[in-house]
């Protein structure tokens, strides 16, 4: 019982961390070239399989984030989330260049 109890706190200790993570990639309105790991399908910039996080670019890029393109991509799987800034960052994000990044 004491070791299922273990294992239930490591599951659910991961999940907590890894939903301050970067979303997974996802289609894009396409504005100018798209961002690397991204192909032109329509008017989106579409994610491959082993595609990055991506953010229309708004000014300079967030902390773990470079720009690429016209967009911001996360430096790796793990990045934390961003979003663009508009007025003050909501609970649980701080200010990192024009973006609103997750603590954690």
């Amino acid at each position: 019982m004491a070791v299922a109890r273990r294992i239930l706190v490591v599951l659910l200790g991961t999940l907590g961390a890894s939903s301050l993570a970067a979303p997974p990639a996802t289609p894009l309105p396409k504005t100018g070239s798209c961002p690397s790991g991204y192909y032109t399908s329509g008017a989106y910039c579409t994610p491959t399989d082993s595609a990055r996080t991506a953010l229309p670019k708004v000014g300079s890029c967030p902390s773990g984030y470079y720009t690429s393109g016209d967009y911001c991509l996360a430096n790796s799987t793990d990045s934390r989330a961003a979003v663009p800034k508009q007025g003050s960052c909501p609970s649980g994000y701080y200010t990192s260049g024009d973006y609103c990044l997750s603590s954690r």
